[in-house]
């Protein structure tokens, strides 16, 4: 089966779109047309450019902002990552993430050491939501955000997710075709083929294999954005109820589901949450985890077709 193929970077990681040729003949020009889309996506959700609209929002003092298509579906699609972890994944630390040393993007940044990292962390525990609760107190719809003067957000992986998510709804209709935003993956198509998907292994190789014939998978780690801090090593995952990189006994979660939104939520919420409170939440689709010691534990039945062991 021939397959068209564009790659590109977009949303500070590598992007590879895939799909089999249609009935139609015109899906080279639809994944150009799809690789134009992310980039504008990213326009306007990086808060890394000071004149990206969900820049523009996050400095606005009103309490109802106007906003574009693309920032409101990615504002609610972020809210319903809030809503879906109950808080434990926030879009509203980004003043905690850049008080974390996190201001400005890593992309081309070689990270620090994760052994060392993991040596001089602090003593382990489970992340918990933040009791303020902010983004209870947002809504994104007809055409505007609102939320309380000053909250800020941060879209990261939720606008990755979202991203894989809007090319399945482009292609869902090609015998085959996937789509991976930088580890945040999304496959299908009517012929059913199945793909292997390799998770890499935070120090080194390969975790697990999955052989995917449909649906999300997403990773969640911190050895690719870690960084000396005063304090030792800090990273991008915060636990939302101190506001600093939490430290929970896993370096990295992989979570299966039906869309790659809900993975990517699935697989920090199962990081965030350590090893007991992931594996809980994992079971429901399947999933990977890693251990601070490096052992790799497959959650789910290893033996089911979307399971195939390393």
């Amino acid at each position: 089966m021939r397959e068209h193929e564009r790659s590109f970077d977009v949303f500070g990681t590598h992007v590879r779109l895939l799909a089999a040729e249609a009935p139609h003949g015109r899906t080279g020009r639809l994944l150009r047309l799809l690789e134009r889309r992310l980039h504008e996506m990213h326009a306007c959700l990086t808060r890394f450019d000071p004149g990206s609209e969900l820049s523009r929002l996050n400095a606005d003092p009103r309490p109802r902002v106007p906003v574009t298509p693309t920032l409101e579906r990615a504002v609610a699609a972020a809210l319903w990552t809030a809503r879906r972890s109950d808080g434990l994944v926030d879009p509203t630390l980004l003043g905690a993430i850049v008080r974390a040393g996190y201001g400005v993007s890593r992309t081309g940044t070689a990270p620090a050491g994760i052994g060392a990292a993991i040596r001089h962390a602090p003593p382990r525990r489970a992340a918990r939501p933040a009791p303020a609760a902010v983004w209870r107190r947002m809504s994104a719809g007809a055409g505007h955000v609102v939320r309380p003067p000053g909250v800020r957000l941060d879209l990261g992986g939720s606008a990755k997710g979202l991203a894989a998510d809007v090319c399945a709804a482009a292609l869902g209709a090609h015998p085959a075709w996937a789509a991976d935003i930088g580890g945040d993956l999304r496959v299908g198509g009517t012929a059913g083929v199945t793909r292997l998907v390799e998770v890499e292994h935070p120090l080194g190789g390969v975790a697990h294999r999955l052989a995917l014939r449909e649906g999300g998978v997403a990773t969640s780690g911190i050895g690719r954005r870690l960084w000396h801090d005063a304090a030792g090593f800090a990273h991008h995952l915060l636990d939302p109820a101190t506001g600093r990189p939490a430290w929970t006994g896993l370096i990295q979660a992989t979570a299966l589901a039906p869309t790659t939104l809900e993975a990517e939520t699935l697989a920090k919420m199962a990081l965030l949450s350590g090893p007991g409170g992931g594996r809980r939440l994992l079971r429901g689709f399947g999933g990977v985890v890693v251990h601070e010691d490096g052992d790799v534990e497959i959650v789910g039945d290893p033996a089911a077709p979307a399971a195939v062991a390393a």
